[in-house]
This record gives structure tokens, sequence and C-alpha cells, in this order.
């Protein structure tokens, strides 16, 4: 029985994609759940649509979701990109001479064929064919050149690829983990290009190559390279190696059940990132993509889906990217973990926003900002948004938003006069989110008093904000001078 292997391929072509995170997340399951290995390679062929920064940004992608690579392309311990492994490099540009080899071997055995058709030639054969509603493809029109005018091409310098000489009979089938039997006709697949004109290889070879010589034994990706695979497979006996299992997972589509992309809003893990979604509850609501457990239970660590895994329970229908339940996931985890773990990951975004970091040393306080805030967040960031005003020198807010329905500001400034005067009779002792709120309840109802009178402006007093966490809550952060500097100055606000 051959150790597992699986591996992720990304090509530097932009941010790593949420599409690309759950493919590599169910390689990394099925890895670790099997006893196997997890490898990244980078698969920079396409030397046209390479993005500057892209293969550090998958790599740190990775280790953000807490699924490092096994082997491959890696981050070391001074978070450098680094290749560790003994079947590499693990970058294919690095590898040219190796496809090289097997290009010839299939070129000598018939199994590929020179080609030295012109882009226009190519362009205008694809315009004829979709005119006549043909199947595009190429035509195999150097399929049949002799061995003199393929050399005599290739002497005078003329430019070509090679192609593979795909079978015209039969049918190519396999065995998928998610989609079981599937089949296609050979003679309505096309003579892929295998290597380019400018020596690099396309990914129909080089793929093949490094999976064999990797020895990666399972094969995840995406639906839309379904048609791909029989194509590979042909390749796997032309040079008559094990073909690995294959699983083609589902597509990933929003609401609207349009596939995810760019065009429908951020789909990076990098997006993601940047709004304050932990990684714990990405790769939690990733992990629900397409596959489930089989149980109710919708929370699970890393170590817990590990053990849950099973492709038994992935399925292929189209899984919806649904923005709310992530939101859910992320407000789930927030509040797992502890206070003081959630503020150190909150604390970059803090001084992003243009917080003092030294207004964040001060722990107690800290803590208690983080607290407040996480109660109506969803994300990071919203923690940030919704405690701003605890951070304010001075609060900018109309006068009017001081009166509670259908009182006044006479009455409003009446009882912020009262309530100031009875809080700063209690001790820093009593000085806490439960032991105010019991002393000023008692206070309002011994006075006799609605209780929206007297917490609406204190409360608007204390935030600045129609909409705000309660006026204890806040108490209890900002402590009791600030607490009575912010009401006095809703106070001074009131002049009638």
């Amino acid at each position: 029985m051959k150790k597992v292997r699986t591996r992720i391929p990304p090509s530097p072509t932009g941010m790593f994609h949420v599409g690309s995170l759950r493919t590599a997340l169910f390689d990394y399951l099925f890895a670790k759940k099997t006893g196997g290995d997890f490898l990244l390679r980078i698969e920079d062929t396409d030397r046209e649509r390479l993005v500057a920064g892209a293969t550090e940004n998958i790599v740190e992608s990775l280790y953000w979701a807490h699924i490092p690579p096994d082997e491959g392309v890696m981050l070391s311990d001074k978070n450098e990109i680094v290749q560790s492994g003994d079947v590499g490099p693990y970058i294919q540009s690095e590898r040219l001479d190796i496809y090289k080899i097997y290009s010839e071997q299939l070129l000598e055995q018939g199994d590929a064929y020179y080609c030295f058709c012109t882009k226009e030639r190519l362009d205008d054969l694809r315009k004829m064919q979709e005119l006549n509603k043909q199947p595009t493809g190429y035509d195999g029109q150097c399929k049949t050149l002799s061995k003199e005018v393929v050399k005599e091409k290739r002497d005078a310098g003329t430019s070509h690829v090679v192609r593979l000489n795909m079978p015209d009979e039969g049918v190519t089938t396999w065995n998928d983990m998610v989609r079981g039997e599937v089949s296609f006709e050979n003679k309505l697949i096309d003579d892929q290009v295998l290597m380019k004109a400018d020596g690099f290889p396309t990914y129909h070879l080089a793929v093949i190559v490094d999976d064999h010589l990797m020895n990666i034994t399972h094969i995840f990706r995406g639906e839309e390279w379904l048609s791909s695979t029989p194509k590979h497979i042909v390749l796997y006996h032309m040079f008559g190696w094990d073909i690995p299992e294959y699983a083609h997972l589902s597509l990933l589509v929003n609401e609207k059940k349009q596939k995810l992309s760019k065009r429908h809003g951020d789909v990076s893990v990098f997006d993601f990132t940047k709004k304050g979604y932990l990684p714990e509850a990405m790769v939690n609501f990733v992990a629900f993509l397409g596959w489930n457990p089989g149980t109710d239970q919708e929370i699970f660590t890393l170590e817990e889906l590990v053990a849950a895994f099973d492709f038994k329970n992935v399925h292929k229908s189209p899984a919806v990217f649904n923005y709310e339940k992530l939101d859910w996931y992320n407000k789930e985890w927030m509040k797992k973990l502890p206070v003081e773990e959630l503020a150190v990951r909150v604390k970059p975004f803090f001084v992003d926003s243009g917080v003092d970091a030294g207004r964040l040393e001060d722990q107690t306080f800290f803590e208690g900002v983080v607290r407040l805030g996480r109660e109506r967040a969803n994300t990071l960031q919203d923690i940030v948004s919704n405690t701003q005003f605890l951070f304010a020198d001075t609060l900018e807010y109309e006068t009017e938003l001081l009166k509670w329905k259908k009182s006044d500001l006479k009455s409003a400034k009446e009882k912020l006069t009262q309530i100031s005067e009875f809080l700063s009779t209690m001790s820093d002792g009593e000085w806490s989110e439960e032991g105010v709120e019991h002393s000023v309840l008692a206070w309002i109802k011994n006075k006799d008093y609605g209780v929206g009178d007297v917490l609406w402006p204190t409360r608007v007093a204390l935030s600045g904000q129609q909409f705000s966490p309660g006026p204890f809550e806040i108490m209890s952060v900002l402590g009791k001078e600030k607490s009575l500097a912010r009401i006095g100055e809703g106070i001074a606000r009131i002049t009638t």
C-alpha cells in the first residue's frame, strides 16, 4: 500500500483563491487522516500571467490557515520562502530540463508530434469551426508531416510547439472519488499542446510528470478540470505509469448560483484576512463547502475536522459560499477564543485604524474594549468599528440625540446631572458593570424615574452614538473618571 501523498499546485497568477483554499484543505485533511503527506508545488509556466508576490501570498495563506505543507515550497523559521523535500525542485520553472526529457520520449514513441501552425492559422481555424457550429480544436494538419519536412522546418528555426497525439478511437474511463465512473470519447478530445514555442511545458504535460516524479497518489481539483483528465490519463498510459486517484470537487457559487469570482466580490484568502476573519472560522466554514460530517455538529477544530473527514461525504452539487454563514462561524469562533487571545489577534486592526498603540498597552482597558466590541461583531474589523468611540478624546454628536423619545433636553439635562452626582459617590471598588448596574437601577427605582429617561441620555453621553452597547458596559470599560467626564460633557452641551 503506497503512502498517501496529496498536493496543491497553484499558479502564481493572482492572490490565493478561497476555492484553492478549499482544495488545499481537503488535500490536507485527507493526507492527515491517512497518515500521508501534503505538498505545495508552484506551477509558474504561464509566464505572461505571473503576478509579483503571488507565490508568497499562496504560501502565507496556507500558513495563516494552519495547513502548512509537509514538503515543497514552504516558509522557513526566518519567514522566507524555501523548498524542502527529496523530489524537488517544487517550482516548475526550475524543472524545464525534466519536461524536455519526457517531451522527447513522447515524440520518439510517436505519442506526440511537432506542430508548426501559426497563431493566425489557428485563429482562422477556430473561427471557421465556430461559424460551422463544429467543436473547436486542432485539426491535426501537422500530425502527418514527414520526418524530412519536420527536420527541415526545425533546422530553419520555424516556431513550433509539441502536441499530444491523442488516440482517435476508444473511450477513456476512470472512477472519480466524487463523481463515480466518468467516460470521455477519445475522438472528441483535442490534440493538446504539451510544449510551447518558448520551451515551457503546458499544464497538461508538467502536471503529469511532476505528479509521477513526486509520487502523488491522490489528485483533488475543481470540476472545471474534468475535461482535462482523459488527456492526463492517456499520458499516464503512454508513459506506462500508475494512475493516481482523481476527485473533482464541486464548483463554489454565490447565493445567485454564479461561479465565485472576483467580479462578484472578494474571493481571495487575503481579502478575508484583511476584513478580520479568523483562520479557525474560515477553515471551519470552507470545510463545509462540498462536505458534511453526517452529524449536526457545525463547529470543528482543525483536529476534529481531520478525525471526521471522509470522502464518502463529499458531494458533487455546487457549494454555495454563503457570506452570512461565514459571519456566523466567525462570530462563534470569536466567542470561543479567550478574550486575552482575541485581544492579541485584533490589536493590529486597531493600530491600522489609527488608534495610538500606546492606548492599547493598558491590558485591562484593552481587554475590556475587546470584550465589549465582540458582542455585536462578526469580524475583527467590526470590533474596531464598534469601539472607536472608547478611544475618542471628544465625542461628536447632535445634542438632540440626548432626548429620550417624547422627553425634552431640559429633562435630559436634569437626569444627567443627577446621575452624575450619584455616580460620583460610588467608590472605585463598586465600579464594575454589575456593581454600577445594580446601584443605578436601585437609584432609578427609588427616584421613581423611567429607566429610559435616565439610561438613554447617559448612554448617548458616554458613546455619542444612537446605537451602542449599554451604559453599564461602557462605564465598566471607561472607568469612573472618564465616564463622569463624558457625562459632564453631555450636560454642558445642553444650554436650555
